[in-house]
C-alpha cells in the first residue's frame, strides 16, 4: 500500500510513518519542518524513517513542502493509496497569539488536501482532529454526540477540518475519518507538553511547574494506541464519514501528574504554580466506546502507566533528547 503522512516529521506522524514502514507500506512524507519546536527532534525522526526503510527495503520519501501550497499537495497525494493528515499548526496557545497561521494552514491546507485527493481517487483520508472541539463539557466523558463549542482557535480549526471532511464525503464520495485525539505523549513527544516538561524539570533537580491550581484533568493517550487506530483504518471503512475518540478513557489531574513524576524521580522536590494559561481545557475525558464499537479501538496502558514508560524512554534517551527539549 502506498501511504502519503502530511505532518510525518511530527511527533504523531512520524510514529505513523515509522509504523507503516515496518508494516512494508511504501510511504511517502510532507512536512514543512516547521520550527514550532526544535527541528532536531523531526530531524531525528526522519533518521528513524531512513534506518527503518532501509532495515525493511520498502520506499520511503521525505518530501520538504507546505500544505498551503497547492502544487506540492496535488503532486504527493497523486499516486497514494490512502492520505493520513497529520499536518497542523499546533498549539492551543500559539492559535491564540496567531489565529490567522493556524487558520491559514489547519483549514486552507486542508482544503488543498480533500481536492486533492478527490481528484486522485484515494482509497481513503485519515484526519488527525482533536479534542479540542468540544469546548467546555456538558457532561463527561465526552462521547461524540456532545456539543462542539471550541474554546480557542485552534478547536475551532479542527471542528472546520471535520465539517470539510464530511462535505467531501457526501458531496464527492470521498472516504474520509477524523479521529479526535486527547492530549497524546510518548517517546519523541513535543518538548512543551506537560508529560515533558516536569519530566526534564524532575531529571534536572528542577520542581515541577504546574499553570493553575493544578485540579486541571486530562485525558492523555499513549502514542502507540493513536498508531493502532490509524493502522487499523488502512483496511477499514467501518468509520468512513465519521469521527471517532481517541483517548485513553482514563483520566488525571495535572497535580496527580505532577506528583506521580515528581515521585518517580525526585520525591524531594515541592511543586511549584504559576497563573493559568487562557484558552486551555479545563477537563478532557474520552468516551472511547464509538472506537471499540467500530475498529475494535483499546487503549493498551493506564496514564500511569504510560507515563511511568516515557519516564523510562527519556532516560534511555536523554544525551540527544534532553538537550533540544530544554532549548
Amino acid at each position: 500500500m502506498r501511504i502519503l503522512v502530511t505532518g510525518g516529521a511530527g511527533f504523531i506522524g512520524g510514529h505513523l510513518a515509522e509504523s507503516f514502514l515496518r508494516d512494508g507500506h511504501e510511504v511517502t512524507v510532507l512536512d514543512s519542518l516547521e520550527p514550532f519546536y526544535a527541528e532536531g527532534i523531526k530531524q531525528h525522526t526522519l533518521n528513524v524513517h531512513r534506518q527503518v526503510a532501509a532495515k525493511t527495503d520498502v520506499e520511503y520519501r521525505f518530501v520538504e513542502g507546505d500544505v498551503r501550497d497547492i502544487e506540492t499537495v496535488q503532486n504527493v497525494v497523486r499516486g497514494a493509496d490512502i492520505v493520513v493528515h497529520q499536518a497542523a499548526q499546533a498549539g492551543v496557545r500559539e492559535s491564540v497569539d496567531n489565529p490567522r497561521k493556524v487558520t491559514d494552514i489547519n483549514i486552507d491546507g486542508t482544503v488543498n488536501l480533500l481536492e486533492a485527493a478527490k481528484e486522485a481517487d484515494v482509497e481513503r483520508v485519515i484526519i488527525a482532529s482533536s479534542s479540542s472541539v468540544y469546548g467546555k463539557p456538558q457532561s463527561l466523558p465526552y462521547k461524540e454526540d456532545h456539543p462542539t463549542e471550541p474554546v480557542s482557535p485552534y478547536g475551532v480549526t479542527k471542528l472546520t477540518q471535520e465539517h470539510m471532511a464530511r462535505v467531501y464525503t457526501e458531496l464527492h464520495g470521498l472516504p474520509t475519518v477524523c479521529l479526535r485525539y486527547f492530549t497524546v505523549y510518548g517517546p519523541r513527544m513535543r518538548p512543551n507538553m506537560a508529560i515533558s516538561n516536569f519530566v526534564s524539570r524532575c531529571v534536572n533537580g528542577e520542581p515541577p511547574v504546574i499553570y493553575g491550581n493544578g485540579q486541571q484533568t486530562r485525558d492523555f493517550t499513549y502514542v502507540a494506541d493513536v498508531v493502532d487506530a490509524n493502522r487499523t483504518l488502512l483496511e477499514s471503512d467501518a468509520a468512513d464519514g465519521d469521527v471517532v475518540n481517541i483517548g485513553s478513557s482514563d483520566n488525571i489531574s495535572i497535580q496527580a501528574l505532577a506528583e506521580t513524576v515528581r515521585d518517580q524521580l525526585a520525591p524531594e522536590l515541592e511543586i511549584e504554580y504559576e497563573s493559568a494559561r487562557e484558552a486551555d481545557a479545563e477537563y478532557t475525558h474520552a468516551s472511547v466506546e464509538k472506537a471499540g464499537e467500530l475498529i475494535g479501538y483499546e487503549p493498551s496502558r493506564t496514564i500511569v502507566e504510560g507515563v511511568s514508560e516515557f519516564i523510562e524512554w527519556y532516560q534511555a534517551n536523554r544525551e540527544w533528547y534532553e538537550p533540544l527539549v530544554r532549548s
